[in-house]
């Protein structure tokens, strides 16, 4: 399984808007994502109920984890979307 340790650059961390653009982009990621706080339980990473449920702070580790083949370039760049807390999906890592 591909997995990466991240903490979240949005000072607000993973809500409303953030959120909501994590969601986006997880979904275009074309894979089965998940999402969890470090040492928490993983949830869907494309469901925007259960990337608000995980509360996690501007700053707070988070872990981005798939098994689907392709996996790693996916990550990476959501790795890259969180850490740096963009808009948008960054085209190439």
């Amino acid at each position: 399984m591909a997995e990466r340790r991240v903490n979240v650059g949005w000072a607000e961390g993973l809500h409303a808007r953030p959120a909501s653009i994590f969601v986006r982009a997880a979904t275009a990621a074309g894979i089965p994502v998940t999402i969890a706080k470090a040492g928490g339980n993983p949830v869907n990473a494309a469901s925007m109920l259960a990337v608000l449920g995980l509360g996690a702070q501007g700053g707070e580790e988070i872990v981005l984890a798939s098994d689907a083949e392709d996996a790693e370039i996916a990550l990476d760049r959501l790795a890259k979307l969180v850490a740096e807390g963009l808009d948008e999906l960054p085209e190439t890592v």
